[in-house]
Formats: C-alpha cells, sequence, structure tokens
C-alpha cells in the first residue's frame, strides 16, 4: 500500500503520499504537486452517484493517482490525522475526507433527521470502509477513545470520527428542558456501545473556515 505521511512547513501542515506502482484516492483539488511517473484520472460518476451527489451535497468526483513516486496535497493551517482500517467501517465529519488507498470504499451515510440537525452533523456524512489508510482534516491533536459496552457524551461537534458499530444519537444533557437550559449545556451528543470515536479539541467547522483562507490568498502573488 502506498505510504503517507504529514510534513510541517512554516507552521502549515501537508500530507506527502509515497506511491510504488500503486493507486490512491483524494477529494477533489487537494493535490498541489506531484513528482515522478504518476497519471491522474477523474473518472465520470454513474448517472446514480451523480444524483446522490446533488441530493446530499457529497463529492463524488474524487481523483486517483496511479504510478511510481511522490504526491503533496494542499497544505493547511490545521491539520491531518491518518485513520487505518482493518475491515472496518468508520463514519467521518462531512468534509474531512482528504485521500486514502484505492481499495477503500468511500461513501454516504444518512443521520436520522433529528440528530443530524440537532447535533450539528448534517443530514449526511462520509462513509469510509475497507482495509487501508485514509487521510482525515482533523482541527489539532487528535485523541482516540475506546469504548466497550460504555457511553461517551460529548458536547459540541468535537467528534469527527466513529466506527459503525456505536449508536449515535442527540439528547438533552439533563432529564428536564430547564435543567439543560440551566446547564449551559443543552444538547449533546451521545455515542454507546463498543467501538472507537475520535475527538478533536476544537469544533470542525474552524477547519473549514482556515481551509477557506488558505484557498483565497493568491499562490502565485508578486511584489510591487
Amino acid at each position: 500500500m502506498a505510504h503517507f505521511e504529514i510534513i510541517e512547513r512554516e507552521n502549515l501542515r501537508q500530507v506527502k503520499i509515497t506511491l510504488q506502482n500503486e493507486t490512491v484516492r483524494t477529494e477533489s483539488g487537494a493535490m498541489s504537486y506531484m513528482r515522478g511517473d504518476i497519471v491522474m484520472e477523474s473518472k465520470v460518476p454513474s448517472a446514480g452517484g451523480f444524483l446522490k451527489s446533488l441530493a446530499t451535497g457529497e463529492n463524488v468526483f474524487r481523483p486517483t493517482y496511479k504510478g511510481t513516486g511522490e504526491l503533496y496535497l494542499e497544505p493547511s493551517l490545521s491539520g491531518y490525522y491518518i485513520l487505518e482500517l482493518d475491515s472496518s467501517e468508520w463514519i467521518l465529519e462531512s468534509g474531512s475526507y482528504w485521500a486514502s488507498d484505492y481499495n477503500i470504499e468511500v461513501g454516504i451515510e444518512r443521520n436520522k433527521l433529528l440528530s443530524g440537525f440537532m447535533g450539528g452533523e448534517g443530514l449526511f456524512q462520509t462513509k469510509v470502509k475497507g482495509r487501508g489508510k485514509v487521510v482525515m482534516s482533523a482541527p489539532g491533536p487528535v485523541e482516540v477513545v475506546h469504548l466497550r459496552n460504555d457511553r461517551l457524551v460529548v458536547d459540541g461537534s468535537f467528534a469527527i470520527a466513529r466506527t459503525t458499530t456505536l449508536n449515535y444519537r442527540v439528547e438533552k444533557a439533563t432529564k428536564s428542558i430547564f435543567g439543560s437550559m440551566t446547564s449551559g449545556e443543552f444538547l449533546v451528543n451521545t455515542f454507546e456501545g463498543t467501538g472507537t470515536v475520535l475527538l478533536a479539541p476544537v469544533p470542525y467547522w474552524h477547519v473549514m473556515f482556515l481551509n477557506q483562507i488558505i484557498a483565497a490568498i493568491p499562490k502565485n502573488s508578486s511584489s510591487s
């Protein structure tokens, strides 16, 4: 499989992928530059896939890179996390998928209506499954929380990924509405069962905001 690593240059973090006659997939527009004998290909999705993209807002145009060489992805002010899948299924925060081994299947997970909107997760999220590595955008150091017939309560959008083995729901912080409102923690995200949750110290929408700032900076600016 391809070798993924996170490098840091002048306080910016960047993903470097080393290929040895291998294939990887990335988010659309993720490439910064590549060197070596690497061929990029972007296939047109099926009609069903295109309609699903329109309905969910998920991007279905994810190019592949095949060959031998080095592929560098666009840098970020926040950070990245490399998740290794061992024939497992994960649900990622919408917009956090960045790259993966080619044999990782990237799809869409539909949340329950109330949980999706009230919990800040959105109605649709990204699902990944298979065997290999997945690179995620992550707002700071990631904490890995393993649950074994346990319960995890998270305030805010700090959970950036979870295994599909866990039950997820949004509920009041306390039994009474008045208690939840006065506690300062009205709604919380609850994960129950056996599985794993990835937590980041900053809500994920901060990452999206920072990446928009980077994208707006001219890449070839000249001084007058």
